[in-house]
């Protein structure tokens, strides 16, 4: 077992020095390191996991253990952050990680590196009080490229992890799952997500002879308002109704007297527990035959939706939570995808984060108050959930 050490570290200082670095997809920019020494210098073992594919560049990960020692509870994130778009838009610095009027301002405060200072400080804390006698360890993943094409990030490293027999028994992402208050809200599943590319051949001609060409953006509206009129279904227990969103439509070449040689639509379609993915694309295929245009599809699963029924691991954040802000947050599987969707494969997962109301948003920032309020929660449910693993 791991000799804890007793430094404790300030989880508002830690998340300004993450969000100087400018970890945008993929690049790594010195925020794990900055991450790993503070867990050096608790005591944690660390593990850098780069990893690379065609999928994009080299991706850069961290996992760190405290202990040996089951249950192994294990804190998940991303250093990465998506671009801040024009900065003259912003009102500060984005990658300035400037502190006041209460708050830490720039891109990633709140999503995530807010939560990743949380995790740190909150295993620190714990370690001060309990030493190296607590019954199980403490870990964390942290990746690279969740904001990206997320392939060499925890993908990569849950693989890693079997490979060398690591085993993950409870994990919380801490993505920010809060609409307006800290301690609102725990997601405790995710809808399942879906990509298409819907692509229907024409003949390129002029408008005028019509008859020498062949239009291609009737057949392709045509399956779009069959796909778009489609009731998927009306919610399930612990879901919102399915939903398909057209995102992007695309034909022609920019003139008004050219009938386009192809048009392409791409859509999502986020789904509940009533559908898998297969069932989904064979759905959709079959109503697109049903118009008789003919077409071709490309899918890209994202996630399948899934729903976590762990009473213990929710009991212990749910707890945590009340017992710190004095309110019990709601359970949701509300919003966009995270790593939790990998996670969720080799152990119970939650999450559970800061306010998520700026992020991806120009002059992003997170409540310097909420911070320090979140590393206290998560400290309370390491707490938790050690008492019970040793009873």
């Amino acid at each position: 077992m791991a000799k804890a050490k007793t430094s404790l570290i300030n989880p508002v200082r830690l998340a300004a020095d993450l969000v100087r670095c400018r970890s945008i997809t993929p690049a790594d920019a010195g925020a794990l390191n900055i991450v790993q020494a503070a867990l050096e210098g608790l005591g944690f073992r660390c593990t850098r996991l780069p990893f690379s594919s065609k999928a994009g560049g080299k991706v850069d990960n961290l996992y760190a253990r405290f202990g040996t020692r089951a249950p192994n509870f294990c804190f998940a994130g991303h250093t990465d952050v998506v671009p801040a778009g024009d900065e003259d838009d912003w009102s500060f610095p984005p990658f300035g990680g400037e502190v006041s009027d209460g708050k830490l301002k720039g891109r990633g405060a709140s999503d995530m590196k807010g939560a990743i200072a949380a995790f740190v400080a909150a295993a620190g804390s714990f370690l001060d009080k309990s030493g190296d006698t607590f019954s199980g360890s403490i870990s964390l993943l942290l990746t690279g490229d969740e904001e990206g094409p997320a392939k060499d990030g925890t993908v990569r490293v849950l693989q890693w992890l079997e490979e060398n027999g690591e085993a993950l028994d409870y994990c919380l992402v801490g993505e920010p799952t809060n609409p307006t208050e800290l301690g609102e809200m725990i997601k405790n599943g995710r809808r399942g997500s879906l990509n298409v590319k819907l692509s229907v051949e024409g003949k390129q001609g002029h408008v005028a002879y019509p008859e020498r060409g062949h239009n291609p953006v009737p057949g392709l509206t045509r399956i779009l308002k069959v796909l778009e009129d489609e009731v998927w279904d009306t919610g399930s227990d612990s879901f919102q109704p399915s939903n398909l969103e057209v995102t992007n439509v695309n034909a022609g070449t920019g003139v008004f007297n050219v009938i386009p040689a192809e048009a392409m639509a791409m859509f999502n379609i986020r789904f509940n527990d009533h559908h898998t993915a297969a069932s989904l694309i064979k759905k959709i295929k079959a109503l697109a035959e049903a118009t008789g245009v003919p077409h071709t599809f490309d899918f890209q699963i994202i996630g399948e939706a899934f729903l976590t029924e762990a009473p213990d691991l929710i009991k212990a954040v749910s707890g945590a939570v009340e017992g710190v802000v004095g309110k019990a947050p709601a359970l949701s599987t509300t919003g966009g995808s995270s790593d939790a969707r990998f996670i969720r494969r080799v152990c119970p997962v939650i999450e559970f984060g800061l306010i998520g109301a700026t992020i991806h948003a120009v002059d992003e920032f997170a409540r310097t108050e909420d911070i320090e309020t979140l590393a206290l929660i998560y400290q309370a449910m390491l707490q938790n959930i050690f008492e019970k693993a040793g009873r």
